[in-house]
């Protein structure tokens, strides 16, 4: 969950290390700090809060740092309230380390350690390792990495110091991710590429297991046993233009506005004469002709995205699909077979949840597909085929054209197994990849007026509590919208499927309460209408958001967000732009950090 950054060159390190761990932010910023090496000593800065408030406060206090080797970290705070003495780097006087991850047994090693005769300051998980590097120390830093990552039960990245190495860095890791770049006569360490992408494109991915002995002109390899590995080098494919806002006040604006060409690049690479095509990850027609079942496990938005996906695939194919919340879904002795097919979908393909969720499956031996925007990702590589998305770089925490990726490949999954399953014709699927394909242009339409979504936020920015409803498709979305607003606004929502109000839920309607109706299925159309009346008479400000043309009256609905019409399947990924602005401007409006909600980070690696 936290952000981890390191660098060892010729260029002073202090502006690149905050530099490169402002581009983690989103990943936490509870606290944040910098490690380097200065004149042979180990030097710390650290403090409470985003890296604007504190930690640069500190270092202007500081002054200029002669150091050409440090690590940095941003933290999400898992063990220990956010604190200055709970931030990292920990460490001392001879080492110092960074951390993304949780240590399972920190308690048993903390008590071996004080009966060692080591005394703890913070109250971290990552102390622990600190000062089980400091035991097994006695010169050779991969001995004590081997013998101390040997002890550690639990998921862990790390980047650590030793002042005998001063122009050194080394790095290890189990779960949680981490990268090591290579540039001209320079070397990082990262948890992600976004925090190199202004310095290099070239990295290597570091395995579980592997121990990399960084310095400024190269980095060595080895595994736990000290035997020497060999590893490829990768090379990004996004731009540093692709992390950058680009004149957009935030990064959420920004990626909202990037959806019509993220579809487009998810979307036409995967259709072959007008049909959907997944060879490049090998599922034929007829593996989808035999699977028993198909899962689809994710969190969050991407869960969302899944239901969107059942939805589809049971409609068109008419094949049993089940939707699970990957952390629920090992817990609860899940029916999985060898004959089942389990779509994984992870924005980052780091999941903690979903990425234990795909290993229960790959051990049960169903067949397992990986949806996921991070090449080389973990879950990318462990599972047995992979589709990547191609979102670009997603720096807001709330999630926005990931969400819309992974609903859009959604329909080419339902659109291919229906037509394995000859549930469709190949003209009828052709008609159907067709309006997908028109969809981008849809979606510009929608936000090329602004001014509805600024309106109708400002209606719900007073209100204490809020509910979206919808039917159908239109349900699968209100849980969407729902996450986006309480997620960036904090304002309390909940989605209900529209039919359900009269089962408990309309009793929590009094005077001004909004709520806001999808209502795009035509199918539905007359019961939405009827709900939305029933919510009206009891005092509710029903903002309804459907199609062009859509007969509602004012009876029905105070305020309608028109947008532009598609076909009834396809409304899903128009629907949801409009729910993703009224929760920007909300979160606006209340003078929200957008990009940063509180008590959120983006990728959740830890359980």
């Amino acid at each position: 969950m936290c952000g981890i950054v390191g660098y060892t060159g010729r260029r002073e390190c202090r502006d690149i290390l905050v530099n490169s761990l402002k581009k983690l932010e989103y990943r936490g910023y509870d606290s944040a700090g910098i490690a380097v090496i200065e004149n042979g000593s180990i030097k710390t800065i650290k403090a409470k809060g985003k890296i604007s408030e504190g930690l640069e406060s500190k270092l202007a206090e500081t002054g200029k740092l002669d150091a050409v080797t440090g690590i940095g970290h941003t933290r999400w705070a898992t063990h220990g309230e956010p604190s200055d003495i709970n931030s990292h780097p920990i460490g001392n006087s001879r080492i110092t380390i960074v951390h993304n991850g949780i240590i399972e047994n920190y308690r048993k090693l903390k008590s071996f350690l004080i009966d060692k005769g080591y005394n703890f300051e913070s109250e971290t998980d990552t102390e622990t390792v600190a000062k089980l590097l400091d035991y097994y120390y006695t010169g050779n830093p991969i001995e004590a990495i081997s013998k101390a990552v040997t002890d550690i039960e639990g998921a862990y990245a790390l980047g650590i110091m030793f002042k005998d190495y001063p122009d050194m860095i080394y790095a290890v890791r189990k779960d949680s991710p981490l990268i090591v770049g290579s540039g001209n006569g320079e070397m990082f360490i990262a948890s992600d590429m976004t925090a190199l992408l202004e310095y290099t494109k070239e990295y290597y991915l570091l395995e579980t297991g592997e121990i990399a002995s960084i310095r400024a002109d190269g980095v060595s390899f080895c595994d736990l046993h000290g035997n020497k590995l060999t590893k490829q080098i990768q090379t990004a494919t996004w731009d540093v233009s692709e992390a950058e806002k680009g004149g957009f006040e935030h990064f959420m604006l920004k990626e909202i506005h990037e959806q019509p060409s993220a579809v487009k690049k998810t979307v036409s690479p995967r259709i072959k004469d007008g049909l959907p095509c997944f060879e490049e990850c090998g599922l034929t027609d007829e593996m989808l002709r035999n699977y028993h079942h198909i899962y689809i496990i994710a969190c969050g938005s991407a869960m969302h995205a899944g239901m969107i996906g059942k939805y589809i695939i049971e409609s068109l194919a008419r094949t049993p699909v089940i939707v699970d919340i990957a952390s629920e879904f090992r817990y609860r002795n899940p029916l999985l077979k060898s004959d089942d097919l389990v779509v994984i979908v992870s924005q980052s393909g780091e999941t903690a949840d979903t990425k234990a969720a795909l290993e229960l499956a790959n051990e049960v031996g169903a067949d397992t597909l990986a949806l996921v925007n991070v090449v080389g990702s973990s879950i990318a590589r462990e599972a047995k085929m992979v589709m990547y998305t191609y979102a670009g770089p997603e720096i807001s925490v709330a999630s926005t054209k990931a969400y819309m990726v992974q609903s859009a490949f959604m329909y080419l999954l339902a659109f291919r197994v229906s037509l394995a399953r000859g549930a469709i014709s190949e003209d009828e699927c052709r008609t159907l990849v067709k309006k997908l394909e028109e969809i981008p242009d849809l979606i510009s339409d929608c936000i090329s007026d602004l001014d509805p979504y600024r309106k109708a936020a400002s209606r719900l920015i007073g209100a204490d509590s809020l509910l979206y409803i919808g039917r159908g498709l239109d349900y699968a979305l209100s849980m969407e919208g729902s996450l986006k607003l309480k997620e960036i606004s904090y304002i309390h929502s909940e989605s209900y499927a529209a039919g359900e109000l009269k089962h408990g839920t309309i009793s929590l309607i009094d005077d001004g309460m909004p709520v806001i109706a999808v209502a795009t299925q035509r199918e539905l159309l007359a019961k939405t209408i009827s709900n939305m009346r029933e919510v009206k008479t009891r005092g509710a400000y029903v903002i309804a958001v459907c199609p062009k043309g859509t007969a509602i009256d004012a009876e029905s609905a105070d305020e309608i967000i028109e947008i532009p019409a598609a076909d009834d399947m396809l409304m899903p990924l128009v629907a949801v732009v409009p729910l993703q602005l009224i929760a920007y401007y909300a979160s606006v409006l209340r003078g929200n950090d957008v990009d940063k909600p509180r008590n959120l980070a983006k990728s959740v690696t830890v359980e």
